[in-house]
């Protein structure tokens, strides 16, 4: 026996994830002396707000069930006397107590205690395993549970794990475990208890806020936890340790998937641009390039502007840039890699031979020593090389996304590259179909590009017939 001698193992049901915002609205305590069960207690609670319809679906309390239930300032002092001398036990352990430290805050209330953490132990325990969620204990040691997802049933999980770890471990090697579980994690100390242990592991966008409220950043990540942990590494320098410092409050929305979190965030950072975020130059100006073959004086690219248009309108155009400086720079490559003329293409200005010429890098239109013809020819083959992707389908496609954690489903429409909208259903989806018109967007092109190019995520796209 080298767990302490006093435990209570806690699990608390709420109304979501952030201990600041959310509500608890059930707990369960089971209080352990000497390795003996010595008490038994639960309870609803009145959260005083509604429960949102994907958490009475996900654990099965409905607002009913809790409308005549006790509020937590009414259990609070019986809550108390079980809790009272013990070590506080429960899996991700931050999270039930940074719950309970804020609902007896919520009453004048302060409430400490040591923790020990079941993830951690079970972690410390069984290195060889890369899951250690309750469900995966469940599988893993055949455990038994009459409830899952509400308080008490998750608890007596924790009641079946103590009792196989004291027996399974020598008492010098649990006593390590458990003194490694009981370590605090490193924290901002001006975040409250509980806020990053609540983050979700799955994708989403996140918000970093500072004094007053101020957003100061927008993220996102396919898993919401190791993203926001890495801003308070204790590794982060330079501006990300200063943003880390000004932190002051985080909150987050989970996404069914990960281009789910792309277009929410690209869509956030071009509404709300917080201030550390890198600046993005707007894609309201994207054009492409069109060559004007035959003609005589140069610039003999003409930029077609392409924000908001029909990519079925478009002709002969080559490539999709921000800024001025992306598409010279590009066509300062190609002079060089296909011997063009830089004065032919716009890049410099001046009579005669170009500096390019005289430096044996240009074939030489601008001296007389080729054909407008024979130059305007290897630029037009140089230019097919940068032409916009083709889209791989014949018209619009749906992509679904489904997160595993929350079940939440959302539904993107996207045909030519435009992104003709998202919804949270299939039949949603169709009915944007027959009003959304195709409007181009650099963003989004750029990012459903890199999406479709990662390993398997073709086979998320449906495509839409007629």
């Amino acid at each position: 026996m080298s767990l302490p001698e006093s435990l209570v193992l806690v699990d608390v049901e709420t109304t979501g994830a952030n201990p600041v915002r959310d509500r608890v609205t059930e707990i369960a305590v089971l209080r352990i002396e000497r390795g003996e069960l010595v008490d038994r207690w639960e309870s609803l609670v009145n959260p005083g707000c509604p429960i949102p319809p994907l958490i009475q679906r996900l654990i099965g309390i409905t607002d009913e069930m809790v409308a005549a239930a006790p509020g937590f300032g009414e259990v609070a002092d019986e809550l108390r006397r079980r809790l009272d001398g013990a070590v506080f036990v429960a899996h991700n352990a931050r999270f039930d107590y940074g719950f309970m430290r804020s609902e007896f805050g919520r009453i004048g209330q302060t409430f400490d205690a040591p923790v020990l953490c079941t993830v951690k132990l079970s972690r410390a325990l069984y290195p060889e395993h890369h899951r250690h969620g309750l469900d995966a204990l469940i599988e893993r040691h055949r455990f038994v549970c009459s409830a899952r997802h509400r308080a008490m049933g998750d608890t007596e999980v924790l009641w079946q794990f103590s009792r196989l770890v004291t027996d399974a471990f020598p008492e010098d090697v649990l006593a390590r475990a458990v003194e490694r579980a009981m370590k605090a994690p490193a924290r901002p100390a001006q975040l409250p208890e509980g806020v990053l242990e609540g983050l979700p592991e799955s994708p989403g966008v996140y918000f970093l806020y500072g004094e007053n409220d101020q957003l100061l950043y927008i993220g996102r990540s396919a898993s919401l936890r190791a993203r926001v942990m890495e801003h308070f590494s204790p590794r982060v320098k330079g501006q990300e340790a200063e943003l880390a410092r000004r932190v002051r409050r985080v909150d987050w929305e989970e996404c069914a998937g990960e281009l789910t979190a792309q277009l929410r965030e690209a869509e956030l950072l071009h509404q709300r641009r917080p201030m550390y975020n890198r600046a993005a130059t707007s894609g309201e100006g994207a054009f492409g390039l069109q060559l004007l073959p035959g003609r005589k004086r140069p610039p003999i690219l003409q930029r077609v502007p392409l924000a908001g248009t029909d990519p079925l309108d478009w002709r002969d155009v080559h490539g999709v840039f921000r800024t001025r400086k992306e598409a010279d720079s590009l066509l300062h490559e190609l002079a060089q890699s296909y011997r063009l003329c830089p004065r032919r293409l716009g890049l410099e200005g001046g009579n005669g031979a170009c500096s390019a010429h005289q430096a044996g890098r240009c074939a030489g239109v601008c001296a007389n020593r080729e054909s407008i013809a024979e130059h305007d020819e290897r630029l037009h083959g140089a230019l097919g090389a940068v032409r916009m992707r083709p889209w791989p389908w014949t018209g619009a496609v749906a992509i679904a996304e489904r997160s595993e954690h929350s079940g939440t489903e959302a539904w993107h429409l996207f045909d030519h590259w435009c992104h003709l909208g998202s919804a949270d259903s299939e039949a949603a989806l169709l009915a944007l179909r027959e009003s959304a018109p195709r409007r181009f967007d650099l963003d989004r092109y750029r990012l459903l590009v890199r999406w479709l190019a990662a390993e398997g995520n073709r086979e998320a796209v449906s495509i839409l017939t007629d």
